[in-house]
């Protein structure tokens, strides 16, 4: 049986620098910082006291009220975005066939879950005993719920379960929906990832695996992959979706088609729980896995949205992945880091820096990697430093690594008959 194509039809994000997919490509292009002192919680004893926030989000655009409080955010998140994916798209569930709708499925993850629940309900417990705990405790904090509440909602029966591996959270649930849809169990599949894990237990816990940046004199401009001066990620919050529907499907109904998916890979460090692999050969196979299910040469590859932390270790990794899987062609193509502006949106990270590699190739335009002062000589690509770069996009890459060593990409490209 021939291989279906799959499309993406429809986009919805929410990000620290853009609450829609346009002001979030507005944002990219103006090189904006979402990082800014937390405003959550107290942070007098935290090691790390800024993050990248979901500012101005109002939940109540998307939820019932009464719905919203019976919610964790990420879930808010991940549900809002996906009704403004399906808009965009120009799917009305309403009006759409029983018959149809059990070809609409749903995977989307979280990479923590419903952690700021989890934190209220064990205090609760701890102060006032469990039968003070909420009946909607286990439901609001599970990492799957959001992708069953989308289903819910829009009555798509579908294949609907969340797939979680951390910061590659959303790159192996876009894999997934894919698969699906290839193998013929769906036509249309809503996929991504959500995250809210800027929370006391996020914020601290990050804080003592040394992850995060603490510079917090110079909140704006801490995410600086690539930089000599980076000191650790800075952690962000929100949600991506995609629509990806198979070709025909999509053209029948005269949807529009922002790219195509041309080729997945996945691969493990089996390395280290937390650090990446120095060598990055996990990270290099990935790529080449992706390439060679694509068809691709190297030298077709004109962008790349990278990983990029803003970590010590990570950074110079990758940059020697990228260097073993494309030769001569690291120094041609693109490469940049969206997670300057964004922050790392874990789980979400995936979707929304998917959607970034996306627009990238409707725009023919690279996003920039900003705050870069100081050069490191172990990271010597073309980083795409400071502004956005105008060149032909055909096709974008983008990688994805995760605690635990899970390492993936997808390659996307200007869709063509």
């Amino acid at each position: 049986m021939a291989t279906r194509r799959v499309v993406v039809t429809g986009m919805g994000a929410l990000t620290p620098i853009g609450l829609s997919v346009e002001s979030f490509w507005e944002g990219m292009m103006q090189g904006k910082s979402g990082a800014a002192p937390i405003t959550y919680f107290d942070t007098t004893h935290f090691d790390t006291k800024f993050a990248c926030e979901l500012k101005g989000f109002d939940a109540s655009k998307y939820l019932d009220r009464k719905d919203a409080r019976r919610l964790d955010k990420y879930a808010q998140y991940g549900i809002s975005a996906s009704v403004m994916a399906l808009q965009d798209a120009g799917i009305d569930p309403a009006q759409l066939s029983e018959d149809e709708k059990d070809r609409i499925g749903v995977i989307v993850g979280s990479g923590i879950g419903g952690l700021q629940t989890f934190e209220d309900q064990v205090i609760t417990m701890d102060k006032d005993g469990p039968r003070r705990i909420s009946p909607f405790f286990i439901p609001m904090m599970i990492a799957d719920i959001c992708a069953g509440l989308i289903s819910i909602r829009f009555g798509f029966r579908g294949p609907n379960y969340a797939a979680v591996s951390a910061c590659s959270t959303a790159n192996h649930n876009i894999m997934d929906a894919l698969n699906a849809i290839q193998r013929g169990m769906a036509d249309v599949m809503v996929t991504g990832g959500a995250e809210a894990a800027v929370t006391r237990t996020g914020v601290g816990g990050f804080n003592a695996a040394k992850a995060l940046s603490t510079n917090n004199e110079e909140a704006e401009t801490a995410s600086r992959p690539f930089d000599k001066r980076r000191d650790g990620f800075v952690l962000g919050e929100g949600a991506g979706i995609l629509i990806l529907e198979e070709l025909e499907h999509a053209k029948t109904r005269g949807a529009k088609i922002y790219a195509e998916i041309l080729g997945i890979g996945m691969s493990a460090d089996a390395y280290h729980m937390t650090a990446p692999d120095p060598n990055g050969r996990g990270a290099a196979l990935s790529m080449r896995m992706a390439l060679n299910d694509a068809g691709l040469d190297v030298s077709q590859v004109d962008y790349l949205n990278m990983h990029g932390t803003s970590t010590p270790l990570g950074d110079v990794a990758e940059t020697k992945a990228i260097k073993q899987v494309f030769g001569d062609h690291a120094y041609k193509l693109n490469v940049s880091s969206t997670k300057s502006m964004t922050g790392h949106l874990l789980g979400a990270a995936g979707a929304v820096e998917a959607i970034a590699a996306i627009l990238a190739i409707q725009n023919n335009t690279v996003p920039p990697t900003i705050n870069f002062v100081e050069a490191d000589p172990e990271c010597d690509l073309n980083y795409t430093f400071n502004t956005p770069q105008e060149r032909t996009v055909n096709v974008a890459a983008s990688n994805v690594f995760g605690f635990g060593g899970h390492n993936t990409t997808v390659i996307f490209g200007r869709y063509a008959e």
